[in-house]
């Protein structure tokens, strides 16, 4: 097997993964904080169990101006996490995922009005196509507003996610000489005293066997994942990358029709390609160089081994709640299209 062919089959792995996020959250039954938290938590143990297994902590390249901008990415991605993760509950994986896909225009927009970075008639164009497509996708109507708004505030928790996600992406990218799982495990230890106030450890005594759901999203969506991605970053080229990433929303929504029943409607679905096409044109419209230099989660593209990533990981998931627990029961009843199509469907 070739690089290229090692590359493209570890990344659209951990794309696969990324897709089944919100399956593993949902089925979690914890709230949205929980489930952050022990994310962070058993991601850390595995992220720190690999990176102490390669010897990478002995020279870490950190130094005090590069530590402090992970810290400050950690907390970015932590809260992208929990507002992403509520998102689910306010709308649907589907739709979700779809809207939070708009993170790579935030990245250049913010990119332009915080460092001066160049800004094209081309991206603008691009940018505004986009989100043409997400007005789509998002489905919102003036009954939403009328009948309380969940689906609203849902939608509007996955922008935020995004942006946070973006944020996160443009400060990383300041970080260089330190490799992105390092980077990557600061962000999640981060995470553990930022959540712990908001963490309510009395609803988990019920948990039970859903527990194997918040292991996985912690070892396996954080642990084996963020190395998939970063094995497969410094192998592939750009255009490779930007075109498997969308494996994610693809798998999110598959899963999301397989398990809960849920399916966007025709009309959102004409948003969905406008979405894919014009992250496609800014992605590849960066400079060329032979590989991406990481962005993170739901993921964070990586370079050479002790190059820093250019963002963090979709890292997660996504990547990735509200104070109330999933929907389990809810989640499950088949709908007609992901984004309730009636006031009962809304309500459920």
């Amino acid at each position: 097997m070739t690089s290229s062919q090692r590359g493209t089959a570890q990344l659209t792995t951990a794309m696969v993964l990324s897709g089944t996020l919100g399956v593993f959250v949902v089925e979690s039954g914890a709230s949205p904080f929980n489930v952050v938290f022990f994310r962070v938590l058993f991601g850390a143990l595995a992220l720190g169990g690999y990176v102490t297994a390669r010897g990478w902590l002995r020279d870490h390249g950190f130094t005090p101006r590069t530590f402090g901008l992970a810290v400050l990415g950690g907390v970015f991605i932590v809260f992208n996490w929990v507002f992403l993760f509520e998102s689910y509950e306010n709308t649907s994986i589907s739709v979700a995922t779809v809207v939070y896909h708009t993170q790579p225009f935030y990245v250049v927009l913010l990119g332009a009005l915080l460092f001066r970075e160049r800004l094209t008639a081309a991206k603008v164009g691009w940018v505004a196509l986009a989100f043409a497509g997400l007005v789509l996708v998002s489905g919102v109507t003036p009954a939403d507003f009328a009948s309380g708004g969940t689906y609203v505030v849902g939608v509007g928790q996955a922008l935020l996610a995004a942006l946070l996600y973006a944020l996160s992406t443009l400060v990383t990218k300041r970080i260089t000489g330190v490799r992105p799982h390092l980077i990557a495990l600061v962000q999640v230890l981060v995470g553990i005293p930022l959540l712990l106030p908001f963490a309510d450890f009395g609803a988990m005594s019920g948990t039970g066997r859903d527990w194997g759901w918040l292991v996985g999203l912690g070892f396996v969506h954080t642990g084996v994942m963020y190395v998939l991605m970063y094995a497969a970053y410094a192998q592939l080229p750009t255009a490779k990358i930007a075109v498997l990433a969308f494996v994610y929303p693809v798998v999110a929504m598959v899963a999301d029709w397989g398990v809960y029943g849920h399916h966007i409607g025709r009309v959102q679905a004409l948003g969905v390609p406008l979405i894919v096409l014009a992250s496609l044109k800014v992605t590849l419209a960066r400079k060329p160089q032979a590989t991406i230099r990481p962005p993170q989660p739901h993921a964070t593209p990586a370079h050479a081994p002790k190059a820093a990533p250019a963002g963090t990981p979709g890292v997660t998931p996504p990547r990735t709640p509200d104070a109330a627990p999933a929907p389990r029961t809810a989640g499950r009843a088949p709908a007609a299209a992901s984004r309730p199509a009636t006031p009962a469907a809304s309500e459920a």
